[in-house]
């Protein structure tokens, strides 16, 4: 009980409902940790102290009256500053969003205090989801708490980091190109990427409206299977949430997964993205842990990654470029640099290129079939060692050293992924590996990871943090970073395109957006020409409100009238 930080909620679980731990005592130590440690981490942008033990309290008179509402009550959890709560800072981690204070709570927020948890604060990310790590914010980029001059992961950042340090045992993040599962990967948690539709994005700031995602990031697959149960389900307020029967995530985990049925994607960490040598003797040790499990495993192919991830960014940046187009172009200077080195780019796409982007997505999704029919699951590589916070430079994503994603083809295709950690790198960095599966088939993807970490001793290894440490020292400066002159003919194109799209922008987001644009319109041009019958992955259906509408409307009409309508 001396480490009630390093609790899993599974075990915290089982101790509050015993009765043989507070739920105020619980969040009262966490609190206490949060303000010891969080100087040296920055994970938390909103503390909600009061909240926390008023909710709390109220957990452990409604446990105590024999009310117990299931493994979550009491149980402490943090939110990425994108998800919507009452009455309380939702920011976006962003100058744009310092006032931003909804008047209701997201469906997933509501969901996890309905379960009975414990809110115990907002958690730091890239400025809305997007471009980071970023040091001219209002508040400083989450550190990895392995070790504090290194990134973690993004755009989940907070998320990863307070679960990784003990600050909580779960939090909620948003993953629209591996923003759950790269940080998950960096920080040694686990992250899951449900399948599109199942937990519902009503309530949370939006990057794409066609990619994003909601889910958790814990220290076990069997606290992320209880954080999904609760998350999951219709939400009829959120025009993409399937309707579907939610099955019980926990109960369907199993050390046992012989016969499973197992693809390993080995083209995407040895031939599309290269991994280091310590990830590809990780990726090497799992996969025999599978078959000594008496898992069925063969190698599989699915597409270049390259493909996924131009589809995935004419689509994610037109949106995200769409979501804040009025704030950029009214207040662009009190957006942080990287979020304009990564989104103004979008305005060099056109209309056409994100609707061949949308219809190749569909493309994309219909070529998984033969692999769902084949194998119960998919699994690849992860992250490698997380780079250290000055390397990241605001044109890095674009320029010719930026590789495609390992996360993001979950993403394009839409299915559930999750992220668990497979093994350290000789400095004590964690490394990740993924396990995929068909659409709506968390269960077996669960049941899959969990068997592997259960064979596995990486879950008894924690980070070492001391209250009063001093973050490690990192280096600004990037010296021969700044963008140079551009060639006219592509200042021309960028100063129509910017001036087009509404933007006064300073001039050197003009040169950087002039140094991104060869890279951004070579995937542009990658993408195909379609069949005229080819539908887009983004096919119109009306709200159910519109439909409700209808209905009542056809039900107040006199029937004479209804018949005239149908003949």
């Amino acid at each position: 009980m001396a480490n009630l930080h390093f609790l899993t909620i599974a075990e915290t679980a089982k101790l509050i409902r015993s009765r043989k731990l507070s739920p105020v005592e619980l969040a009262q130590a966490l609190l206490a940790r949060v303000e010891a440690l969080d100087p040296q981490l920055n994970a938390f942008i909103t503390v909600t102290g009061e909240l926390a033990l008023e909710q709390a309290r109220r957990a452990e008179k409604e446990i105590g009256s024999g009310n117990y509402r299931g493994p979550l009550h009491g149980v402490p959890f943090g939110l990425k500053d994108l998800y919507y709560t009452a009455g309380i800072l939702t920011s976006g981690h962003s100058k744009i969003g310092l006032d931003h204070v909804p008047s209701f709570d997201a469906t997933t927020t509501a969901k996890l205090y309905d379960a009975g948890a414990v809110l115990l604060g907002k958690l730091a990310t890239h400025e809305f989801a997007h471009g980071g790590p970023s040091f001219d914010l209002p508040w400083p980029p989450a550190r990895n708490p392995w070790n504090t001059a290194h990134f973690t992961g993004g755009s989940s950042s907070g998320s990863a980091a307070a679960v990784a340090a003990g600050l909580v045992p779960g939090a909620l993040g948003t993953d629209t190109g591996g923003s759950i599962r790269t940080p998950a990967s960096y920080c040694g948690v686990v992250g899951l990427k449900p399948t599109y539709g199942l937990v519902s994005r009503y309530g949370v700031i939006p990057n794409s409206f066609t990619l994003d995602h909601c889910g958790p990031l814990t220290w076990t697959v069997e606290d992320c299977a209880i954080m999904l149960q609760a998350l999951a389900g219709h939400d009829p307020r959120d025009p993409a949430s399937a309707k579907l029967d939610v099955p019980d995530y926990r109960v369907a985990l199993d050390k046992d997964v012989g016969g499973l049925r197992i693809g390993v994607l080995r083209h995407l960490w040895e031939e599309d993205l290269p991994a280091s040598e310590e990830l590809r003797q990780a990726m090497e040790k799992a996969i025999a842990v599978f078959r000594r499990l008496g898992a069925r495993v063969e190698t599989a192919r699915m597409r270049p990654a390259q493909e996924y991830y131009d589809v995935k960014v004419i689509i994610a940046e037109s949106e995200a470029f769409a979501v804040q187009q009025r704030d950029l172009a009214s207040r662009p200077r009190e957006f942080g640099e990287h979020y304009l080195g990564r989104v103004l780019v979008a305005c060099l796409f056109q209309g056409s290129d994100y609707v061949r982007a949308q219809r190749q997505r569909r493309h994309l999704v219909e070529d998984m079939v033969p692999l769902y029919e084949k194998y119960d699951v998919l699994v690849t590589a992860g992250m490698g060692a997380a780079p250290r916070l000055e390397s990241h430079r605001a044109i890095g994503f674009w320029d010719k050293w930026q590789k495609p994603s390992i996360t993001t083809v979950f993403d394009v295709t839409g299915g559930p992924a999750i992220m668990v950690c497979n093994g350290y790198t000789k400095n004590g960095l964690p490394l990740g590996m993924q396990v995929a599966g068909r659409p709506f088939d968390e269960a077996t993807v669960l049941r899959a990871a969990y068997a592997y970490e259960q064979a596995t001793a990486w879950r008894n290894r924690r980070p070492q943090l001391a209250a009063g440490a001093v973050p490690a020292a990192i280096r600004l400066d990037h010296g021969t970073d700044a963008p140079g002159p551009a060639d006219p003919e592509t200042r021309r194109l960028v100063e129509m395109l910017v001036a087009r799209a509404g933007l006064k922008l300073p001039e050197h987001i003009v040169l950087q957006l002039c140094e991104a644009a060869p890279y951004a319109l070579a995937m542009a041009q990658r993408m195909p020409a379609h069949a005229w019958e080819d539908e887009p992955g983004n096919v119109f259906v009306f709200p159910e409100k519109v439909l409700s509408a209808g209905r009542a409307a056809a039900a107040k009409t006199p029937a004479r009238t209804r018949a005239s309508i149908e003949a």
